[in-house]
């Protein structure tokens, strides 16, 4: 790339992987431009996120981690509780980040959002809100793009970051589609009980699990893990009912973080997904990163993690002096796959054994093994 031009990428997409990438190759001096879907960039979006150490160690390679710190809850252990709050057992967490970073860290989700999104502009990226890409024509040398409100652009490269129904993934001819695995989540924000200091999960009572994780000093998310239903059968005025009906079941600090879900509107309700494209994530200059090419139930809380190593591996790649070529977008791939198939498949799996019930199902050792294989660099 050494005799050509500033080479131009677009980003569709502006969740963790799309803000990720765009900084990194803004680092590196690439001419870098962002469009999002929603008008206020997801900015609002979201109860809470667990970060184990191998996001927070791409959040510190993106230059974030101070403010990441000082807005999260880190900490090192997971308890398992009976349904009445009995704690069965303390694992301390594997630091899968190094031994410099927490093991683990809550934190509000629209609160790394938006420090993601001040290093995107920071970055100098340009930025579009309320755009789509409505058309991407490729040949040999780029692609040329026509957008949503009417403007056409040309980039040597496009990515795309926007998500498990990924309108990039469809585009360029990959079939692939999300399948649910039968679960669901109801999830809120609520203050945080003093007693809480990492994440506690109950296996079992009247929902298949039920947990929650600091994300504060003065705040935690709770969630609520149950079969799918039909979406259009729960009228979401009912959605805090629904949930409080489930927590009520549970001991411990449960009763105390019931009495706050009082609100339908703070309360989230989603089905766990599945996706692997275990085919080739590009197709020409059109790649995919993060939820666009692989989504895992939050049953190990990598999903994010994930996709933010997807940024790090690809801009590490594209800013190498490589050509950008077949081989170098395979070579992302051929990294990529199995260790995001190692975590999908982990997530499924615990999953699965819930739905079925299994009481000795070797839940801790198949996550220590995971996370193991996690702790070396991407």
């Amino acid at each position: 790339m050494a005799d050509r031009p500033t080479p131009t990428v677009l980003v569709i997409g502006g969740g963790a992987s799309g803000n990720a990438v765009t900084i990194l190759l803004r680092r590196a001096g690439i001419t870098v431009d962002l469009i999002e879907a929603k008008p206020d960039w997801n900015a609002t979006t979201g109860s809470g996120i667990t970060l184990q150490g191998n996001a927070l160690r791409v959040l510190r390679e993106l230059g974030v981690w101070d403010q990441v710190e000082a807005s999260g809850y880190p900490f090192g252990s997971l308890g398992v509780t009976a349904p009445d709050g009995t704690v069965l057992f303390v694992a301390e967490d594997i630091q899968t980040g190094g031994p410099d970073l927490p093991a683990t860290l809550g934190m509000q989700r629209p609160q790394l959002q938006r420090i993601l999104i001040d290093a995107v502009r920071a970055s100098g990226a340009t930025v579009r809100l309320g755009t789509t890409a409505e058309s991407l024509e490729q040949d040999a040398d780029g692609v040329s793009v026509r957008f949503s409100d009417g403007g056409e652009g040309r980039y040597d490269l496009v990515i795309g970051a926007d998500g498990l129904n990924s309108a990039t993934r469809a585009a360029i001819g990959i079939t692939d589609k999300p399948e649910p695995t039968g679960m669901a989540i109801w999830r809120i924000a609520t203050p945080r009980p003093e007693s809480v200091t990492r994440t506690d999960l109950a296996y079992g009572g009247p929902a298949y699990i039920a947990g929650y994780t600091p994300t504060g000093e003065n705040t935690i998310y709770a969630y609520v893990v149950e079969a799918c239903r039909d979406r259009a059968s729960i009228d979401p005025d009912t959605y805090a009912d629904e949930m409080r009906r489930l927590a009520q079941g549970y001991g411990g600090v449960w009763p105390e973080i019931t009495e706050h879900i009082n609100d339908p509107k703070k309360v989230n309700y989603a089905w766990f997904d599945r996706l692997l494209v275990e085919g080739s994530w590009h197709r020409g200059r059109v790649v995919l990163i993060g939820d666009a090419a692989h989504c895992c139930p939050p049953t190990m809380a990598q999903g994010a993690a994930m996709s933010l190593e997807d940024a790090s591996v690809l801009a590490e790649l594209l800013t190498s002096g490589r050509d950008w070529d077949d081989e170098l977008f395979q070579a992302y791939h051929d990294r990529r796959l199995p260790r995001v198939r190692t975590v999908v498949e982990a997530s499924v799996q615990i999953g699965q054994w819930q739905l079925a019930r299994v009481r000795d199902a070797d839940m801790a050792g198949l996550v220590g093994r995971t996370m193991n294989i996690l702790k070396e660099r991407p």
